[in-house]
C-alpha cells in the first residue's frame, strides 16, 4: 500500500529521536533495515535511492534521515516516497553530524538486519541478497561485508578496494562500504560514536570485533564515490587524528607487545597529515628491532612531515 506524503500534519513525530520527525511506516516487517543518512546531498541521493529500491531482496525498508539540509534534498526524499512504501523519511532539527544521524535512523530499524549507505555511493543490485546469504551460510558470523569499486563524480569506476580479512582490523579498517550485521550488534554496541565523527565507522567495527565474527565475501557489490565535496576529503587531519585515537584505545586490550609494536608502526607511518609522533615513539620502545626493520619507512614519514611543516612556515 502506497503511504500518502502529501500532508505534513497527519504524519507522527518519532518518539525514538529528540528533535527528528518521521513519517508512520508500513505495516510489514521487513527484512532488512537501510539507513541513508543525508545532509545537503542532492546531487547523487537519487542514484543512491535507487539503487536501494532496485535491490533483488525487496523485502527491505529505506530510513532516509534527512539531517537538516537545505538544499533540495527533502523534495527528493518525498518524490521517492511518494512512489515507493518502503522509503521512510526522518527529518534532523538542527543537524546532526553523521554518527548522530545514523543513531536515529537506527533507532528507529525494525529489520533483523541492519546495513547503511551514503547519499554519494550506489549498491550493486544484488549486494543486499548476496550479503544476507552469507549471514545465512555462516549463522556464527554477525557481520558480512564484501570488496567494491572507487567511482569518480561522474560514476566512472578509477579503482577498486579488496576488503578483509577482518582478523586483520587493528591494522586498518578491512570491512569496507559493502556490509550487513545483524540487528543485535547494534544493539550491543549501542549504535555509533557521535564524538567520532569521521571514523564512527572504524571505531563500530573495533568494537564489533571484540565480539562478533565477521564473513567476507570475495565479491564487488558496491560503488564507492570519491570527489572534491566528499566527507573523508574535506575533513581528513581531524579524522586521522581522531584515528589514532581509537587505535591507541583497542590497543589497550592487546597484552602481545610485539603485535602492539606492529600495530603503532603501521599506523604511526600511515597518516600523510598527522605525524603520529606519539605513536613512533611507543612503537620503539616496545620492540627496538621491528622500529629497526621498519626504519627506512619511518625515515620517509618523519622527512615528509618534515618538509610540509616548513612549507607551511614559509607561506
Amino acid at each position: 500500500m502506497m503511504m500518502d506524503h502529501a500532508n505534513a500534519s497527519d504524519h507522527e513525530p518519532s518518539a525514538l529521536a529528540q528533535g527528528a520527525e518521521a513519517y508512520r511506516a508500513p505495516s510489514l516487517i521487513p527484512r532488512i533495515s537501510v539507513v541513508l543518512p543525508v545532509h545537503n546531498g542532492a546531487a547523487y541521493l537519487s542514484q543512491a535511492i535507487v539503487s536501494i529500491l532496485g535491490q533483488t531482496l525487496t523485502e527491505i525498508e529505506l530510513i532516509c534521515v534527512d539531517d537538516g539540509s537545505t538544499d533540495d534534498t527533502p523534495q527528493i526524499l518525498l518524490q521517492h516516497a511518494a512512489l515507493d512504501s518502503r522509503v521512510r523519511i526522518i527529518t534532523n532539527r538542527p543537524n546532526r553530524g553523521l554518527p548522530g544521524a545514523l543513531n536515529v535512523g537506527f533507532a528507529e530499524a525494525r529489520g533483523a538486519l541492519h546495513c547503511w549507505t551514503s547519499d554519494d555511493n550506489i549498491a550493486r543490485p544484488h549486494m543486499l541478497e548476496r550479503l544476507a546469504a552469507a549471514l545465512d551460510s555462516h549463522p556464527h558470523a554477525a557481520i558480512a561485508h564484501a570488496n567494491y569499486s572507487v567511482i569518480d563524480q561522474r560514476g566512472t569506476v578509477t579503482g577498486f578496494q579488496k576488503v578483509g580479512p577482518a582478523s586483520e582490523i587493528l591494522f586498518g579498517n578491512r570491512i569496507g562500504a559493502a556490509f550487513l550485521y545483524r540487528a543485535e550488534v547494534t544493539q550491543t554496541l549501542g549504535g555509533y560514536d557521535e564524538a567520532l565523527f569521521g571514523v564512527e565507522d572504524y571505531d563500530f567495527w573495533l568494537r564489533a570485533a571484540r565480539s562478533y565474527s565477521f564473513v567476507t565475501l570475495d565479491e564487488d557489490l558496491y560503488l564507492y564515490r570519491r570527489h572534491g565535496a566528499s566527507l573523508t576529503d574535506r575533513r581528513a587531519r581531524t579524522i586521522h587524528r581522531l584515528g589514532a585515537q581509537i587505535i591507541m584505545r583497542e590497543l589497550a586490550f592487546v597484552d602481545d607487545p610485539a603485535l602492539r609494536a606492529r600495530v603503532l608502526l603501521e599506523h604511526g607511518t600511515a597518516s600523510r597529515v598527522d605525524p603520529r609522533l606519539g605513536m613512533l615513539v611507543q612503537a620503539c620502545a616496545l620492540s627496538p628491532m621491528q622500529a629497526l626493520h621498519r626504519a627506512p619507512v619511518i625515515a620517509r614519514h618523519l622527512a615528509a612531515h618534515a618538509k610540509r611543516l616548513l612549507q607551511g612556515r614559509g607561506e
